[in-house]
């Protein structure tokens, strides 16, 4: 199976659920990983940002995927997140890891260094020549402060085989079509990073979506991205806008605190954060519950009507 299918349609990227005290939520890991593949996701993303990867020591982020092998046991697909602001530190995190089960590895841009282009360039050069499983980029400008821009991410396409895709949250789509249009190789694959511009991104060829809201709603956003990969953007459409107003209470007062407060509405794991992130603030919680019981209703009685 190639890269360019393995990885196509709707990814998670998982949140990591917590007990009060902080430690990690197996039991209610398992149960979330079971509701993604049963809902029919095409892969799993485990320590993204939205797992709140940078407060997992090196052992926690051992356990998780180790775990998370386990339970997934060959259903779909598993990225693991290994990236970060120090390039000699990335390598040889991911020398202590086995990687048994894992398929791909996202990896993000430097963070509050703010490297220059060139820099970005060697930094992902040098991991995608160490890496032991595919890479894929990860560009969000709002996280890192710094851009990867598109004749970046296309001369690291043209130039490094190991490096299979880039997940895009940058939510220019200009960029991005650029990146489509001059990437040079047809088994690249652009993939939004951004629930928001999943179904523009996917009109203008993108791949699909590694995804926040697919954590909560894998089965209705599926269907988002399923349609509009199939070029049936009436469908599509409808979803998008049914969806809209739970994406934006997700990501109104933080995130992956929305999320996880709605993973709590759903019974699958509780809303519990490390510091620095709080739980959302009462107000968006009472909103989400509320638009959470809108969506979930029958489609015909949640029709925007488009």
């Amino acid at each position: 199976m190639s890269a360019k299918i393995q990885f196509k349609g709707l990814g998670v990227a998982m949140a990591t659920p917590f007990l009060k005290n902080g430690d990690i939520d197996f039991d209610g890991l398992k149960r979330l990983i079971d509701y993604q593949i049963n809902n029919g996701v095409n892969y799993v993303v485990a320590l993204g940002t939205t797992g709140e990867s940078v407060t997992l020591d090196e052992a926690e982020k051992h356990e998780i995927l180790d775990f998370t092998v386990k339970t997934v046991n060959q259903r779909v697909p598993i990225v693991a997140g290994f990236g970060g602001n120090d390039t000699r530190k990335v390598i040889h995190q991911m020398e202590s890891y086995h990687f048994n089960g894992i398929d791909a590895i996202l990896s993000v841009c430097p963070y509050y260094n703010r490297p220059n282009q060139e820099g970005l360039y060697q930094h992902f050069k040098a991991i995608a020549e160490q890496a032991p499983r595919p890479v894929i980029v990860y560009n969000v400008p709002s996280r890192t402060a710094c851009n990867l821009e598109a004749a970046t991410t296309i001369r690291l396409s043209q130039d490094c085989p190991n490096i299979i895709g880039v997940k895009e949250a940058s939510g220019n789509l200009t960029q991005c079509s650029q990146i489509i249009k001059y990437k040079g190789r047809k088994d690249f694959f652009v993939i939004a990073g951004d629930d928001f511009i999943t179904l523009p991104g996917i009109a203008c060829g993108m791949d699909g979506v590694i995804s926040v809201i697919g954590n909560a709603f894998p089965a209705e956003f599926g269907a988002l991205v399923r349609a509009a990969l199939d070029d049936d953007f009436k469908t599509a459409r409808k979803m998008h806008y049914r969806l809209l107003s739970v994406m934006e209470l997700l990501f109104a007062d933080g995130s992956p605190g929305g999320v996880k407060y709605a993973l709590h509405v759903l019974g699958i794991c509780g809303y519990t954060l490390r510091l620095p992130l709080v739980p959302p603030n009462m107000q968006v919680r009472e909103a989400l519950t509320k638009e959470m019981s809108f969506l979930l209703q029958p489609a015909e009685q949640g029709s925007t009507g488009l």
